[in-house]
């Protein structure tokens, strides 16, 4: 005989400047967790947590807005900006100790937020993690689109293996997010982490949406740093790459001294400013970036020795409404008899 008792599922959506889509967005991930409680798919104390990363309009406000006509909606305020990969790690780690699922999502749903009943029913079948893979990037620019192929590429070329075309749509059940928390890092690369968590995983494919409202959050700039937060967090790769480069230029530094040594036994008179400055200018260059390349293994480990706090929490809406089952045993299991 199977007993299954439903989960209690948290939606975390980080914000930052959202407040031209919140109300719209939050509206659709009401509707979407009250037919998922209505429907007995998850506990009636199910919740929404929005993670306001040091917003400096209204976003806030807006959340407690939400949280006063609504008790399905709670919040998470930061004393400043920490990013967005920062953010869903906070609200991932306060909603650890109180739910069986969470899905995070960003505030403005290009991802499709009408998986999420599907996602649930997927934890049900026995995945721990369901990926919300897109699987038409018409909505962006080519360049957004060609950077990300490459990217792609990039990291399976040098070990790391993401999901491609997935970002940070995904539900995940207790057990996975415990494992998640584990890792201690300063500049943490989630997607690249919860793959290699290794428990039983599925992908659900959807076209991306167009923003409705607002500006994206992530520039060229941002964009960047997750790029290289992905490499220098997974991959000694760059490193090995600086000792290929200092091999094959100082292999080529002798070839080059054995021909002019022999040019000068043959008597060849060799003159010439430009090829030295040149050299000079190419050496200097790649010394340059391999310290550099160095640098940043060095500074990142420089950071997370320091052990400062990942985040500071000004406001917790979410946690007091379930600090009183702090000793409850998990609500989601099977047992079989």
């Amino acid at each position: 005989m199977s007993i299954k008792k439903l989960p209690r599922l948290t939606i975390v959506v980080p914000c930052y400047n959202e407040e031209a889509v919140l109300p719209s967005s939050s509206k659709t991930l009401g509707k979407i967790l009250t037919k998922l409680i209505a429907n007995q798919q998850v506990t009636t104390d199910s919740k929404i947590l929005f993670v306001d990363d040091g917003s400096h309009d209204r976003t806030w406000e807006i959340v407690q807005d939400l949280q006063s006509e609504n008790a399905l909606f709670t919040g998470l305020k930061f004393s400043r900006n920490y990013g967005q990969e920062v953010a869903l790690m906070a609200g991932l780690k306060t909603a650890a100790p109180f739910s069986d699922l969470t899905v995070t999502i960003d505030a403005d749903l290009q991802d499709n937020p009408y998986l999420i009943p599907t996602m649930v029913q997927q934890a049900a079948d026995g995945f721990d993690i369901v990926y919300g893979v897109r699987n038409d990037r018409s909505t962006d620019t080519w360049f957004k689109r060609t950077t990300a192929e490459r990217f792609y590429w990039l990291m399976n070329k040098i070990g790391v293996h993401l999901i491609p075309n997935h970002a940070d749509f995904r539900m995940m059940s207790h057990r996975a997010v415990e494992a998640l928390l584990e890792y201690h890092e300063s500049d943490p690369f989630i997607r690249g982490i919860v793959p290699q968590l290794g428990f039983p995983s599925t992908k659900l494919f959807y076209k991306r949406q167009p923003r409705k409202a607002g500006v994206s959050k992530y520039p060229l700039s941002k964009m960047l740093k997750l790029a290289l937060d992905g490499v220098f967090s997974f991959s000694l790769a760059p490193i090995r790459a600086v000792l290929y480069a200092g091999s094959a230029i100082s292999i080529a530094s002798v070839v080059a001294f054995l021909w002019l040594g022999i040019q000068a036994l043959r008597g060849v008179a060799l003159s010439g400013f430009d090829p030295v400055m040149a050299s000079l200018w190419f050496l200097g260059g790649a010394q340059l970036i391999a310290l550099s390349i160095v640098g940043e293994y060095v500074g990142r480990t420089f950071k997370q020795s320091k052990h400062r706090p990942e985040f500071i929490i000004q406001t917790d809406t979410y946690s007091n409404e379930f600090v009183h089952q702090m000793d409850e045993e998990p609500r989601y299991q099977r047992q079989l008899s």
